[in-house]
């Protein structure tokens, strides 16, 4: 293996609340849980447009289109459908009661499948310690639900907010809006194992490898570094690839796993390529490409200030580089490039090469 550092550097099906009796026959992956009036035309509408584009399928409940109490059950069993659920805590949302209603469903799904239901909450304009009701934010709102619903009702809501506010999540104030909702798709991402590649079983040793890849790419440095995994065909090059990159690849803006390019290219699909690369990257539908200059220059323009993971698994020509990631500037500080080939001699590295 050699590396080279150099100084230079979201489709699924989706629904609104205004659809859901046609769609909940689809599996959902992830519900949004949110107070419309507070998130829905900014925050919220982003983040479930951003997750669509990566292809999540999003269950959007929409407060301000709900036709009557009976449609309680169906949302239940939308809940009951989703892997992930993320509830976005703002100022006025003990105010819903349909918020509180699905917090507390969602808890309860979370228990009764032992954790496999994952809650993933997100501070809009609030404190955890609002949420866990520390402090008075939320106190009228849920005083007023006791008068109209009971004690036990409420009770079970105050719980069910507790619980979720001990839950490590997002704080908007931590992050500007754009960068949190990148930060959320990423993690959503991992945790459906979109990104994850298919491991054969019974692998002996590859974690020592993995290791030794890791510590070549030297992950805390700014700089941009390729990695030229080389060997003959049938010794596990694109097995420790892919292992790596399911180890490092949440620390990244965005990642790419381009198997058989070499194959890909004998077709003349290199537009096909950078097409993927692009919509893997940018977690969108699939940008539309005239030629593969274009291509280039798309990349150079849309990755430049990005820290990506791109691995192009078995190149055999330099020109097919040159068409996917040929310089160091074309990507942002800290993007890691990593390449499989049969060819030893394929690129000639010059710069601070190291082999193992």
């Amino acid at each position: 293996m050699e590396s080279r550092d150099s100084a230079n550097g979201t489709m699924g099906s989706t629904a609104d609340r205004g659809d859901i009796g046609s769609s909940l026959g689809s599996e959902f992956e992830v519900f949004l849980n949110f107070r419309g009036p507070d998130t829905h035309s900014n925050f919220a509408d982003c983040l479930y447009h951003s997750m669509d584009g990566a292809g999540i399928r999003v269950f959007r409940d929409n407060e301000e289109i709900r036709k009557g109490e009976a449609i309680g059950g169906e949302l239940d069993r939308a809940i009951k459908s989703c892997a992930i659920c993320v509830p976005i805590f703002s100022k006025n949302y003990a105010s819903s009661t349909w918020c509180l209603r699905e917090l507390a469903s969602m808890v309860e799904c979370s228990k009764s499948r032992g954790g496999k239901a994952m809650i993933l909450p997100i501070f809009f304009d609030v404190d955890p310690h609002d949420v866990k009701l520390k402090t008075g934010l939320y106190h009228k709102a849920l005083q007023k639900h006791e008068q109209k619903f009971g004690c036990d009702v409420v009770r079970r809501w105050k719980e069910a907010l507790r619980e979720v506010a001990r839950i490590g999540g997002w704080d908007l104030k931590d992050k500007g809006q754009g960068e949190l909702i990148r930060l959320v798709v990423a993690e959503v991402l991992m945790k459906l194992n979109k990104r994850e590649k298919i491991m054969p079983n019974h692998l002996v040793g590859i974690q020592d490898r993995v290791e030794d890849v890791v510590c070549l790419l030297n992950e805390g440095s700014p700089n941009v570094c390729y990695l030229v995994v080389h060997g003959m065909g049938g010794i596990g090059k694109t097995t420790l690839a892919k292992a790596v990159f399911n180890r490092i690849s949440s620390q990244f803006h965005g990642c790419s796993f381009l198997s058989d390019v070499r194959e890909a290219l004998k077709d003349r699909k290199v537009i096909q390529l950078q097409k993927q690369l692009l919509s893997e990257i940018l977690n969108f539908k699939p940008i539309e490409i005239s030629d593969s200059d274009a291509g280039i220059n798309q990349i150079k323009r849309r990755f430049r200030n990005k820290k990506v993971l791109i691995i192009l698994d078995d190149l055999d020509k330099w020109d097919q580089l040159s068409k996917l990631a040929e310089k160091p500037d074309w990507f942002g500080q800290g993007s890691k490039i990593i390449i499989t080939t049969r060819d030893t001699n394929f690129l000639s590295i010059k710069e601070e090469n190291q082999e193992k």
